[in-house]
């Protein structure tokens, strides 16, 4: 089976010479794959090269077969992303927000919005206006405009960050809700791994720019008593073969 996201050898350094370094990875149809990492790891930075939104100084992303450099079109038509934060018409109801999202996407209409308005929690409050929204319901507001046009991969950058333990919770639950009725493959950045083990089967650990583990979540906790614990152990045998390098 193809892959449904293919980052081969992927580099971009930043002037401060920040930046991520040679990362390879793969994620299979049906994955929920976790993207972790400490705060600027690089976690944003790969994102953004995978959406199109910054340039890879070297080696190439593939979504769906198609190169998004060259072929950007065709390798986003079946992808909804959240890149950062989730943008919105603040003055405007968050249905109002989604129904003029759903023009950019032919066939979606009236029925998707009511769909997807259900589907992340917001009826009760889809005629608010969104400066009178939580954090938590910003997020789910953002997390319905990405999956509007139906896409069969979801990219997601923190999608819990600053959100209270409830938040969290209403977040995941989506998550895992959308990947099991809608049959979404996602792909999710986080810092926080109690949320990584809870959602996630296979996971990326990215530090210093560099991609030091990939793997089944289960194969990654061989060993150790929590996904914290493998962590820590991978970083430590990290910066031991970096010492002898």
């Amino acid at each position: 089976m193809n892959p449904v996201v293919e980052i081969n050898h992927v580099t971009k350094i930043f002037p401060n010479l920040r930046g991520i370094h040679d990362v390879s990875m793969k994620v299979q149809r049906g994955d929920i794959y976790g993207f972790f990492g400490p705060n600027g790891a690089g976690k944003t930075t790969v994102m953004k090269i995978m959406t199109g939104l910054a340039r890879a100084q070297q080696g190439e992303v593939k979504l769906f077969g198609f190169d998004v450099s060259t072929q950007h079109e065709q390798a986003m038509a079946k992808v909804g992303a959240l890149i950062e934060t989730a943008e919105a018409y603040t003055y405007m109801s968050g249905r109002r927000n989604l129904e003029l999202a759903a023009r950019l996407y032919p066939g979606v209409g009236k029925e998707r919005v009511d769909e997807v308005i259900e589907l992340v929690g917001l009826t009760p409050f889809q005629h608010e206006k969104v400066a009178r929204y939580s954090l938590g319901m910003k997020q789910r507001l953002g997390l319905a405009a990405a999956i509007l046009s139906k896409p069969e991969l979801l990219i997601l950058d923190e999608p819990t960050n600053g959100l209270d333990i409830e938040g969290m919770v209403h977040i995941r639950e989506i998550i895992l809700k959308l990947a099991r009725e809608e049959r979404i493959t996602f792909f999710i950045s986080s810092h926080l791994i109690h949320e990584m083990e809870l959602m996630c089967n296979r996971l990326g650990i990215i530090h210093h720019g560099k991609l030091i583990r990939e793997g089944r979540i289960t194969d990654i906790m061989a060993g150790s008593p929590s996904l914290e614990a493998a962590y820590l152990r991978e970083i430590q045998g990290n910066r031991g073969l970096a010492a002898h390098a």
